[in-house]
C-alpha cells in the first residue's frame, strides 16, 4: 500500500510541472527569436500543435490510466515530459522545436486526468486536497516566466528548457522508487461519501458540461487579456512593466488562496452549498470591470480572479464526488478535453471582441457568458449523504 500523503505531494509536484512546462516557450520564445535568427511572429507558432495535444490527448491518457494504470501512466509523464523539455534545449531547426513542443504536450496531457483522479482516490478530505493541489499548479503558472527570464538571461535559453527538464526526470526516479501500482476500486475514499439520486444525474452532466464551457472559456479569456488591461487602465499608476507584472501576480495569487478556501468550504458543506454563491461572483465583477481604472480596476480584477479560480476547484470536485473509481480517469478526460477545446476557442474571441468594442465589449460579453454558471448551479441537484458521511 501507498502512502496517502506521499502520493498527493507527487501529484502536487506534476501539477506544478505540468502548468510551468506548458509555459516556458511562452517566456523564452522572446531570446529565442534572435538566436534562432527568426521573428517573434514567426516563432509562436511553432507551440500551437503542443496546446493542441495537451487537450485532445487527455481523451487517450485518461482511457489509459483506468484501464492500465494511473501510477504507470504519472511516471510517463514525470519521464517523457523532462526528457521532452530537453530535447527543446537541443533543436537546431523550427521542425525541430515545433516536434519538440508538441511531444511537451502530448505528456503534459496526461497529468490532468490521471493525476486529479489520483488525487480523489487517496485524499481523506477531498476538498482540502483538490484546493492545494489548485495552488501548486498555479505556482506553476506564476514561476514559469520568472524562472525562465533569470535562467535565459544568465545561462541561455536552451538551460531554461534543459535544467527543469532533468529535475522532472530526477523527480520521476523518487515516484518510481517510493509509488507502487495499487488498486483503488475497494478503497476507502472520501469522494464516496456524497453521491445524488440516478434520477438527476443527467441534471450532474448538464451542470458540469454548462459551467466547464463558461467558466473555462472566461478563465482563459482573463489570463490572456488581464495584462494588456492593466496596461491601459493603469497608466495613470505606473507605467511600468516590471510593476505591471508585479501587480498581475498578486492578483492572481487572491485567486490561488481561493482555491485552497473552496476547497477546505467543500468538506464542510454540500457542492451546491458552495457552488450557488460563488456562481454569482464572476458576471457582476465582469461587468464593473468594463467602466473601471486604476485601483478600483485592481480591487474588482481580484473580484474575478477569486470567482474563476473557485469555479476550477468546484468543477474538479464535482466530477470527483459523482464518478466511479473505475470511470474517474475518463470523466477527468472528457471535462478538460471539453474545457481546454473552449479555453483554446477563447483567445480569437478576446481578440475579435476587443477589434469590435474595445475592453468595454469583451468584459460584457463574458460577463453574459457567466450568467450560465449560475443557471448551472441552480440545476445541480442536493446530495445524499451517506451514513459514513454522517
Amino acid at each position: 500500500m501507498n502512502s496517502p500523503s506521499r502520493v498527493i505531494s507527487f501529484v502536487n509536484a506534476g501539477h506544478f510541472i505540468d502548468h510551468y512546462s506548458m509555459l516556458i516557450f511562452a517566456a523564452a520564445v522572446i531570446i529565442m527569436g534572435p538566436a534562432l535568427g527568426m521573428a517573434y511572429s514567426e516563432l509562436l507558432p511553432y507551440a500551437t500543435p503542443g496546446f493542441v495535444a495537451f487537450g485532445a490527448g487527455s481523451l487517450l491518457t485518461g482511457w489509459l490510466g483506468d484501464r492500465w494504470s494511473r501510477r504507470h501512466m504519472m511516471l510517463i509523464f514525470f519521464v517523457g515530459i523532462g526528457a521532452s523539455m530537453i530535447s527543446v534545449g537541443f533543436v537546431q531547426t523550427p521542425a525541430q522545436l515545433g516536434a519538440a513542443l508538441f511531444a511537451i504536450g502530448i505528456f503534459a496531457s496526461i497529468y490532468h486526468p490521471v493525476g486529479t483522479a489520483m488525487i480523489v482516490s487517496y485524499a481523506d478530505r477531498l476538498g482540502r486536497e483538490m484546493g492545494i493541489n489548485g495552488v501548486w499548479g498555479n505556482l506553476g503558472v506564476a514561476s514559469s516566466a520568472l524562472v525562465t527570464g533569470v535562467i535565459g538571461q544568465y545561462l541561455g535559453w536552451r538551460s531554461a528548457f534543459i535544467l527543469p527538464g532533468v529535475v522532472t526526470i530526477m523527480i520521476g526516479i523518487a515516484f518510481a522508487m517510493m509509488v507502487v501500482h495499487e488498486d483503488r476500486k475497494g478503497s476507502k475514499q472520501a469522494a464516496a461519501q456524497a453521491r445524488v439520486a440516478k434520477k438527476d444525474m443527467w441534471r450532474v452532466i448538464l451542470s458540469l458540461l454548462i459551467v466547464v464551457i463558461a467558466i473555462s472559456t472566461t478563465f482563459n479569456a482573463v489570463t490572456v487579456a488581464l495584462p494588456k488591461l492593466f496596461a491601459e487602465r493603469l497608466a495613470d499608476l505606473t507605467k511600468s512593466p516590471a510593476l505591471l507584472g508585479v501587480i498581475a501576480a498578486c492578483v492572481y495569487v487572491f485567486g490561488a488562496m481561493t482555491q485552497y478556501t473552496i476547497g477546505r468550504l467543500l468538506d464542510r458543506y454540500s457542492l451546491k452549498t458552495v457552488a450557488l454563491p460563488l456562481s454569482f461572483m464572476l458576471a457582476p465583477f465582469l461587468y464593473l470591470a468594463a467602466s473601471l481604472s486604476n485601483l478600483p480596476l485592481i480591487l474588482v480584477s481580484i473580484g474575478i480572479v477569486m470567482g474563476a479560480f473557485g469555479q476550477v476547484t468546484v468543477n474538479d470536485a464535482m466530477v470527483g464526488k459523482y464518478t466511479s473509481e473505475e470511470w474517474r480517469s475518463r470523466a477527468y478526460a472528457v471535462r478538460y478535453f471539453i474545457g481546454f477545446t473552449a479555453a483554446g476557442a477563447s483567445v480569437g474571441l478576446v481578440a475579435w471582441l476587443y477589434e469590435q468594442g474595445g475592453f468595454v465589449t469583451m468584459l460584457h460579453a463574458f460577463a453574459a457568458l457567466c450568467l450560465l454558471a449560475i443557471a448551472a448551479a441552480i440545476i445541480l441537484p442536493r446530495e445524499i449523504r451517506t451514513p459514513q458521511a454522517a
